[in-house]
């Protein structure tokens, strides 16, 4: 039953209303219209939204979040087993984040931990920008540069 305002729900999973319209025209999120043409959400939308704050607050982002949402039920809480393929999809995702926070967190304190500085020797220090030729952004970082790191993960 779709009996919970815009509003309510905003509050009860603390968002703003303008990001459950967002999450709506994403397709993660569904709403009917009452006699008055306004949204109407069912209490399934609270568990939906708290999955989305859960899943942004790991590192995934919404478009991840799509396809597995398309597949659940639009105005009924989703089952156990489907809630399980879910997580199933971002588990591998998540355990890749986790080792490259690791390699960052192991690169970082390696070259301040051990007091020397050494700027020729630090895997972080990029002189004349030379990495520039291996793409945009932290390149030592991101799975396509696998010379600098060869024992990484692919992130599939």
């Amino acid at each position: 039953m779709n009996d919970l305002s815009v509003g309510k729900v905003a509050e009860r999973c603390g968002v703003n209303v303008s990001a459950l319209h967002f999450y709506e025209k994403r397709g993660l999120i569904h709403s009917s219209r009452n006699a008055g043409n306004q949204r109407r959400y069912g209490r399934d939308t609270i568990r939906r939204v708290s999955l989305i704050k859960a899943a942004q607050q790991l590192g995934i982002a919404l478009n991840e979040l799509e396809p597995a949402f398309a597949t659940l039920p639009k105005f009924k809480a989703p089952t156990p087993q489907q809630w399980q393929q879910m997580a199933t999809l971002w588990e591998k995702k998540l355990a890749q984040r986790i080792q490259r926070l690791q390699r960052l967190q192991s690169s970082l304190t390696s070259c301040i931990g051990c007091g020397c500085l050494s700027m020729e020797r630090c895997p972080l220090y990029n002189p004349d920008d030379t990495l520039a030729q291996d793409g945009p952004g932290p390149v030592l970082l991101v799975e396509a540069d696998k010379e600098k790191w060869p024992d990484r993960s692919e992130t599939g």
